[in-house]
């Protein structure tokens, strides 16, 4: 990384998070984390090693005079008023205005306003910004579509990457790689500001391709895999082995609860499906039922590398445009290899699908999940496949839109769980292969759901039940009302099927 910054709380506090973590003060691990020191932290520590608390009442005394909590989730819901109207009046509650935080805190600074989800996650997230930027660009504030595209600039400058969130204890990850699809949103289009989101572009690229460059047929580095045929693929990866700050408890106690494993190797595990943003799903793990058997790093997928297609053929295209015909060449070289390398190994031949690549058996994995439409969706598809992934996707697809996985785990990321980035994906995949009158079911059904559920309790959700309706469950969580990528995502639906507003009356759509 570019820049030094402040240990995550971890770190810095040692021996006082994790027994204030693993006393279990707060409901949710992340508080603890988030939290501000109201004092010099060497100061902080040194008074908890003089004295340190014997119970949890004197912990809990000790926490609250020396740290300033989180508030509370900020995501209230607002008088019902029509569906298009309350998602404009969210956004000012959402937004955040740039602030310098105090030494010892998590939380990385930016130069402009940003949006955040809501509820608990109260900072900017990466790839839950692209679907609510599509909604912010539906309502007119392209002011902070535009601020934001600078602010996730910033932190490639800064940090050489884009982290999951803008906290210290996820600058060891990232997040499906967006900016792209997020700078493509800029109406900016001088020369310069091009010329530095295409900066931005190839920072990114050199960030998942770090390692590659020496890596030999049959082996694999951080997040780059070279198989004994010569293709690179890439994979998710953390680079810490520990327990994760904002859920440092569970963590352990995972670890404790699956003795076969080493923990390290556990923590990296869960810390990369943290960066797929699918955390968690029995996507990742090896009994597709059990969180202790995760082995996220043992897969290539193919999500991530139908994104990372986008971005070398966003790179190509706009370096040529901006004439650079050696970065144009490159690139388009390096698209044309990963395409390749996704047609021969991420594309299931018996089921009919793209998928996941298991490195332990050498072949494509044979579980449908939703992220076999990314393909489509960046165009890495080969044409005469999308109509049979389109087939299989419909398997995917419950009363109320496109299930993650047909898997019933209690993850957040399988069944009977529905997601608003993951609907849009499908929808505009489908698309663009001439799969209309899947997309059409998907987008009804997925704005029936978020227009029925408006009515009922007058707020958005993170996550829905696609198969009964109301709130999505499962996870180390609950729901998260706001909620940015849903926001977006619903106006982006309800413009492009120009359908009537869901929260104007009682009617389903």
């Amino acid at each position: 990384m570019s820049l030094s910054v402040s240990p995550p709380p971890s770190e810095l506090y040692a021996e006082l998070f994790s027994q204030v973590q693993e006393a279990a003060l707060f409901a949710d691990s992340k508080t603890f984390a988030d939290a501000d020191p109201r004092r010099d932290p060497a100061a902080i520590l040194a008074d908890w090693h003089r004295d340190p608390p014997r119970d949890p009442a004197a912990m809990r005394a000790f926490v609250h005079a020396n740290f300033l909590l989180p508030g509370p989730d900020n995501a209230v819901p607002l008088n019902w008023q029509p569906l298009t109207q309350h998602i404009s009046a969210l956004w000012p509650m959402l937004t955040r205005e740039p602030q310098q935080p105090p030494p010892g805190s998590s939380l990385l600074p930016l130069p402009r306003p940003h949006v955040v989800p809501g509820g608990r996650f109260r900072e900017l997230y990466y790839w839950d910004s692209y679907f609510t930027m599509l909604g912010l660009a539906r309502s007119g504030r392209q002011d902070l579509v535009e601020d934001m595209v600078v602010n996730f600039g910033s932190l490639l400058d800064r940090f050489d990457r884009i982290p999951n969130g803008t906290r210290n204890y996820y600058l060891g990850r990232s997040h499906p790689p967006v900016f792209y699809l997020i700078a493509s949103l800029s109406q900016d289009q001088s020369v310069d500001a091009r010329r530095r989101r295409l900066r931005w572009m190839m920072a990114e690229h050199r960030f998942w391709m770090a390692c590659a460059g020496d890596l030999a047929p049959g082996n694999e580095a951080g997040r780059v895999v070279r198989l004994a045929d010569g293709a690179l693929l890439n994979r998710y990866w953390d680079d810490h082995t520990a327990p994760r700050d904002e859920s440092w408890r569970e963590d352990i106690a995972l670890a404790r609860e699956t003795p076969g494993r080493v923990a390290a190797e556990l923590w990296r595990d869960l810390r990369a499906a943290a960066e797929s943003g699918w955390d968690f799903s029995s996507r990742w793990l090896g009994d597709r039922r059990s969180l202790g058997t995760i082995r996220t790093t043992r897969l290539l997928p193919v999500d991530l590398n139908a994104l990372l297609y986008g971005l070398e053929d966003m790179v190509a295209r706009e370096a040529d445009t901006l004439g650079d015909p050696q970065t144009a060449t490159l690139f388009a070289t390096y698209a044309a290899a990963r395409r390749r390398a996704i047609a021969s190994h991420l594309w299931n031949a018996g089921s009919g699908f793209y998928a996941d690549f298991d490195l332990d058996v050498a072949a494509p994995s044979d579980q449908p999940t939703a992220a076999m439409v990314f393909p489509l969706f960046t165009g890495a598809a080969e044409p005469g496949r999308a109509s049979s992934t389109a087939t299989a996707l419909a398997a995917l697809v419950g009363q109320g839109g496109l299930l993650t996985t047909l898997d019933r785990t209690g993850q957040q990321w399988d069944a009977p769980n529905g997601w608003a980035p993951l609907q849009w994906i499908a929808v505009k995949g489908l698309e663009n292969y001439g799969e209309q009158a899947l997309a059409d079911q998907i987008a009804l059904r997925w704005l029936t759901t978020v227009g029925d559920h408006y009515r009922e309790a007058g707020r958005l959700l993170e996550k829905y039940d696609v198969e009964k309706g109301g709130a999505g469950g499962g996870g180390e969580y609950a729901s998260q009302t706001g909620f940015g990528w849903t926001n977006g995502v619903t106006l982006e639906l309800l413009a492009r099927s120009a359908m009537s507003d869901p929260g104007t009356d009682h009617c389903s759509l």
